[in-house]
């Protein structure tokens, strides 16, 4: 194995659609770590999704070889997410790495998600290497985004990189610089004192930072190799899940996983564990020997879902393979939360816990087509603080459970800071949008060239509201936005129920706005009334809340021709049929129940 002083471990960091992957394929081409007729783009994106959107939603490690003076140098990429709501795949990736290249792309400068992922490089210590993007774009202003670049780290514009994705140039040097700036891998501290407490031998203590699930060789951890080295059959642990197995095979991403004799110290790459339980490994333990183990190392903080829905299958029948499913979900997203719960609507399902509205459509799509499973969403909400009058305090996650109006004293939720960079012309469109969304804008600052920074704060509810969309529709696509959870403050909002033949439809339940509460009642009644079939009896559809109907429509009957089949007779014949049928309708209308057809969820669900 390569020697540690030749190994350089780095990452891509980026605002989404600045051109990582694009970037990493031109790299896994110079170092000829795939051949050319076997080249494609995205090669590191290997979900249908991700192909699809053009979007990274997994992050990707791969191990290059590059000559430089005379010695070939390992180099190991992990290839991150750019969307804000994958942030938690970032943040893992920079544990496992030295160095990070800032991607920015020429045509949109830098861009609010680029301060975000910078700051988190920061905070872990990372040698950053500035680089621009797309500079083959007729549309590129190099010039000015080098000078954007150079006061955000405060170095030289001429440290800023050139490069082009699409066409290799300055790749080569970016590697260059990567072997001469950032360092070969760290050890921890304690390394030298490991050896002596261990009499000499070479314990391994290696962090998972990711893994995948194989039906045949079950969970594969994906690590950084602190200390040691882990070979083939070794017995090894688990630390905190206290759980024993065996390393069946050891190897490295080249870009698909190639098996290996031995991983060393400094390395990346991955173990099949064979272990099939659910639950035993986790993101962030340490993996170290069964007969010597050692202190784990600092791991990750568990991610904190910020938006929640009620996953339920179409079919009662499907509610185990959803379990499946999920569960197999989370051994490749650790991000994602779940548990039971029951609705006597939609019968038994999941609140799932997501960290935005991105990751809750992506996850939700996965499980259509990985899985094949035909889904209900329920609206997505958040999770709001109750405080009753004698004291007592809940945490509130589905709206379905939020108390009745006037049974409680105070509510609360999380809002966030929210970081917005625009042109100045579109300041004007977007501090309405801001004042809309219940915001509350704080400094307002010129950046960089032709670029204005919008700091605001508001509720978490407001921004799943749509915000985002909106803004990229005030500023022409050109505004962009990244926001991170702040504290709980008071919420003025009420729970707005849908009643359907005097029945609660818990599906349709919200927790809205009490300033927009009139306004949601009749978008909702009135979206329900288009879209729901009619019955064989005259129904109500209604919008209730604050204790009281704020919105009704009536959806008229079927009617059947019972006369249709008699050719004749006297009147009498018409009017008992036409009397009986009356008396079916009124007898329904009392005791009948409206069957919900589950396309009618879906389009209700659909912003």
């Amino acid at each position: 194995m390569a020697e540690r002083q030749k190994i350089r471990n780095f990452s891509i960091i980026a605002h989404i659609d600045h051109g990582k992957s694009t970037l990493a394929d031109r790299m896994l081409e110079v170092t000829n770590t795939i051949e050319k007729r076997k080249m494609m783009a995205q090669v590191l994106d290997s979900m249908e999704l991700e192909r699809e959107r053009g979007i990274t939603i997994k992050m990707q490690p791969v191990r290059m070889e590059f000559p430089y003076k005379g010695e070939t140098y390992i180099l190991n990429l992990i290839d991150t997410p750019g969307h804000i709501d994958f942030s938690y795949e970032v943040s893992r990736a920079l544990k496992a790495v030295e160095g990070s290249i800032l991607l920015v792309d020429a045509t949109q400068g830098v861009q609010a998600q680029t301060l975000t992922t910078l700051e988190m490089a920061k905070a872990s210590g990372l040698t950053i290497i500035p680089a621009v993007s797309k500079i083959d774009s007729p549309l590129a202003r190099t010039h000015e985004v080098k000078i954007e670049m150079s006061e955000l780290l405060g170095c030289s514009p001429d440290d800023v990189f050139e490069v082009s994705g699409k066409t290799g140039e300055g790749v080569s040097s970016l590697l260059n610089a990567i072997i001469e700036k950032v360092g070969p891998p760290h050890m921890s501290k304690e390394n030298a004192s490991l050896e002596k407490s261990t009499g000499g031998e070479n314990v391994p203590r290696a962090l998972i930072f990711d893994f995948a699930y194989s039906t045949h060789r079950g969970i594969i951890v994906y690590v950084r190799l602190f200390e040691g080295e882990i070979k083939k059959n070794e017995p090894l642990l688990f630390s905190a899940a206290g759980e024993k197995f065996t390393a069946l095979e050891v190897g490295i991403f080249h870009p698909d996983q190639k098996p290996q004799e031995k991983l060393s110290a400094g390395e990346i790459g991955y173990i099949v564990t064979g272990i099939k339980q659910p639950g035993i490994a986790s993101v962030g333990d340490t993996i170290t020997s069964s007969k010597h183990p050692l202190l784990p190392l600092a791991g990750y903080m568990n991610p904190s879902p910020v938006v929640w829905a009620s996953v339920y299958p179409e079919s009662q029948d499907d509610f185990h393979l959803l379990r499946q499913a999920l569960l197999r979900l989370k051994l490749t997203d650790a991000s994602l939360s779940f548990e039971e719960e029951t609705s006597g609507t939609l019968g038994r399902g999941y609140r799932c816990g997501f960290l935005g509205m991105l990751h809750l459509e992506i996850i939700t799509e996965r499980l259509k087509r990985e899985f094949d499973l035909p889904l209900i969403i329920a609206t997505p909400s958040i999770t709001y603080e109750v405080e009753f009058a004698n004291g007592e305090k809940k945490t509130i996650y589905s709206p379905a459970l939020f108390p009745e109006f006037g049974s409680y004293k105070m509510v609360r939720e999380p809002w966030v800071s929210a970081k917005i960079i625009t042109p100045p012309e579109y300041v004007g469109n977007i501090m309405t949008l801001l004042y809309e969304h219940e915001a509350e804008t704080g400094n307002s600052e010129i950046f960089g060239e032709n670029r204005t920074s919008i700091e605001a704060e508001m509720p978490l509810r407001e921004l799943m509201r749509g915000f985002f969309d909106k803004l990229k529709s005030a500023s022409s696509g050109y505004a962009s936005l990244s926001y991170k959870i702040t504290a709980m403050r008071d919420a003025d909002v009420a729970r707005l129920d849908i009643l359907v033949a005097d029945e609660l439809v818990v599906a349709f339940t919200r927790v809205v706005s009490r300033k927009r509460v009139q306004e949601e009642a009749e978008a909702a009644v009135e979206k329900l009334h288009n879209v729901l079939p009619r019955q064989l009896f005259v129904l109500k559809i209604q919008g209730q809340a604050l204790g009281r109907i704020l919105s009704s429509k009536t959806v008229s009957a079927l009617r059947k021709d019972v006369t249709g089949y008699l050719y004749g007779g006297d009147i009498t014949r018409k009017m008992k049929l036409l009397e009986k049928q009356k008396k079916g309708k009124k007898k329904m209308k009392a005791h009948g129940r409206v069957n919900i057809p589950h396309d009618v969820f879906l389009k209700m669900m659909k912003q």
